[in-house]
């Protein structure tokens, strides 16, 4: 393992022994991320660990894209569904100033969601009945709008919002958001966690009430002033040399996940899963995150507001049985969060929070142990793998 030098990412640094943790611990990490990319389950993979908000592990692995060079520091991902932490914190930015409130219908900003209705199976036919209470923002940012993906299930309602192709980036956001209005909901709102395209309208919402496009209001409030310089909805020319690919993208085919095209700006700038980011830019959300809204003087949210985020919003009486997520979990808004030190199929804290996307990013952050731990690589065939591998390794380095 390289010897981290003073500052990373703009993050300062640290040996192990520092921070009380092991590095003999961290070099069987470095070894099995090698032994995974020899195997061939990923083409390369970048991870980052830092605890107490210093960098102690940054490493790279493998290449950048099969048959490309070795994998940079300065590697771009398609983070996909690390995308819905960084809306929603950028919707809170919105509370904080009274310009949004959670318990707002989203009808209120999106017109078309006044009048939802619900698909109910009986027997060969599809019945449609009223929701029984609007969407909120609230709803949209904890998952439980009744709101779902496409790929997420073989029901009618899954089929007619794969039909509708949602995720389409190529149709303006308004539009896509008004298809997708016009289709039933799986589930009613409030009564159940159920992953779906809830952020995209979220995102949708943030440009109503900002008056911007949602990338330029993402740069306002989060990628500008944290210094996250190639976080967008597309990765420009310049840029495009540094973009990390996978194998293939055939797992993502075959679950009818649209490839997020990153060459150009897209009309849907899709608030669920749409951004590319590196390590570096994201470790700095991260440290904002887990230093309780701050960092480096310039501050983003309040601490009070980010502990609220990352804490349970089911509760007892939401229906949480999903496969997206994990044992021993509830979720906060745009996280989710550990509430049982066991159950869970990996090792970790009671109250850290975290999430990942299809292609293999992944973070958590644990306020208990004062630490932060991101693994990006371009694997979905083996994406659930990576994040359970690292998680324990991690998780066994901490003294």
């Amino acid at each position: 393992m390289t010897a981290p030098p003073s500052q990373r990412h703009g993050l300062p640094t640290a040996d192990p022994e520092e921070v009380d943790l092991s590095r003999p611990a961290l070099r069987r990490l470095d070894e099995a991320m090698a032994r995974e990319v020899a195997v061939g389950r990923a083409c390369g993979l970048s991870t980052l660990v830092a605890r107490h908000g210093r960098i102690v592990h940054a490493e790279r692995y493998g290449r950048l894209k099969p048959g490309g060079p070795a994998m940079t520091e300065d590697a771009i991902f398609r983070i996909y569904s690390m995308t819905k932490p960084i809306v929603c914190v950028a919707a809170m930015t919105l509370v904080e100033e009274g310009r949004l409130l959670l318990s707002d219908p989203i009808a209120k900003y999106l017109p078309a969601f006044a009048e939802t209705k619900v698909g109910v199976e009986r027997g060969d036919t599809l019945r449609l009945v009223p929701a029984k209470r609007p969407i909120t923002i609230h709803d949209l940012m904890r998952h439980t709008s009744g709101l779902t993906y496409g790929f997420a299930g073989g029901s009618p309602v899954h089929r007619l919002v794969a039909e509708a192709d949602i995720l389409d980036a190529s149709r303006p956001s308004a539009e896509q958001i008004e298809r997708l209005a016009a289709l039933p909901l799986l589930r009613q709102p409030g009564e159940v966690w159920e992953y779906g395209l809830s952020t995209d309208v979220l995102g949708r919402a943030l440009e109503v009430v900002s008056g911007r496009r949602l990338g330029e209001f993402l740069a306002e409030r989060i990628f500008a002033p944290l210094g996250m310089v190639d976080t967008a909805f597309h990765t420009p020319p310049a840029k495009r040399a540094r973009l990390a690919e996978p194998f293939s993208y055939d797992a993502l085919t075959a679950s009818r996940i649209d490839l997020v095209d990153a060459s150009a700006s897209p009309p849907f700038e899709m608030g669920g899963s749409g951004l590319v980011s590196t390590i570096g830019d994201y470790a700095r959300f991260l440290a904002m995150v887990a230093g309780g809204g701050a960092l480096d003087g310039v501050r983003v949210l309040g601490p009070r507001t980010l502990a609220y985020m990352a804490s349970d919003h089911l509760g007892p009486d939401i229906d949480r049985r999903s496969p997206y997520l994990a044992p021993g979990y509830g979720y906060g808004l745009g996280f989710s969060v550990r509430v049982e030190a066991g159950v869970a199929p990996t090792t970790g804290s009671t109250g850290e929070f975290a999430w990942g996307g299809v292609s293999g990013a992944a973070f958590w952050v644990s306020p208990r142990d004062a630490l932060f731990a991101i693994v990006m690589t371009h694997a979905p065939d083996h994406y659930l793998h990576f994040r359970q591998v690292f998680r324990n390794m991690v998780n066994a380095a901490i003294l």
